[in-house]
């Protein structure tokens, strides 16, 4: 990995835009959840956007986390005895991380790039990706989830309908006031304009 001086022109502009995503009170929620999922043994960062990302970059608190909301015995992700040091190992962590998010059901546009968080290239990436796991979570309401339902919004379900044979043959019967309606209408009276005038 490459050192990277300052950005300017329009990489800076685009960085800075990225970097006023980033929410500090929504960092608090988070961060007050993962704490309540894991329990204590994660600790706590320092508040802001570089606590938060050092917090995270090794991979090992997410993938606590990732743990916790399944059921005992079934860990999607092996944790090390103690936190990886080299790049990579951090770097192949965090990636462990993203794939059991995805296969816990968020959806791939939701989760972030491991640069996003290893490099604090985009850290509002990373709390969508945590808010999305989080609002799962008390969507499933499986019994796995810990903290304040209120933190996060339930996501939509299905609600399917059944209908019976004759209810459907019912319906073709009805005409849809999508299709409109011709009732007491007639061309009778229309002009569009002079007629055409035919000089022979």
């Amino acid at each position: 990995m490459a050192n990277k001086g300052p950005a300017y022109g329009m990489s800076r502009d685009v960085q800075s835009k990225i970097e006023k995503k980033y929410d500090d009170e929504l960092e608090d929620r988070l961060v007050e959840w993962i704490v309540a999922q894991c329990g204590s043994e994660v600790g706590r960062p320092d508040r802001g956007r570089l606590g938060f990302q050092v917090w995270l970059k090794n991979g090992i608190v997410l993938s606590h986390l990732v743990n916790s909301l399944y059921p005992s015995g079934s860990k999607p992700v092996k944790i090390p005895d103690s936190p990886p040091t080299m790049v990579f190992k951090q770097m192949e962590q965090i990636s462990q991380f993203l794939k059991a998010a995805e296969d816990y059901g968020v959806v791939k546009t939701d989760i972030f790039q491991t640069v996003d968080l290893f490099e604090a290239k985009d850290m509002a990436a990373v709390q969508r990706t945590l808010m999305a796991l989080g609002s799962l979570a008390v969507t499933k309401n499986d019994g796995n989830y810990h903290g304040d339902p209120n933190w996060f919004m339930k996501k939509a379900q299905e609600h399917k309908r059944e209908f019976t044979d004759s209810q459907l043959k019912e319906g073709k019967n009805i005409i849809g006031l999508q299709m409109g309606t011709n009732k007491g209408a007639s061309q009778a009276g229309m002009s569009y304009g002079r007629p055409r005038q035919i000089i022979s």
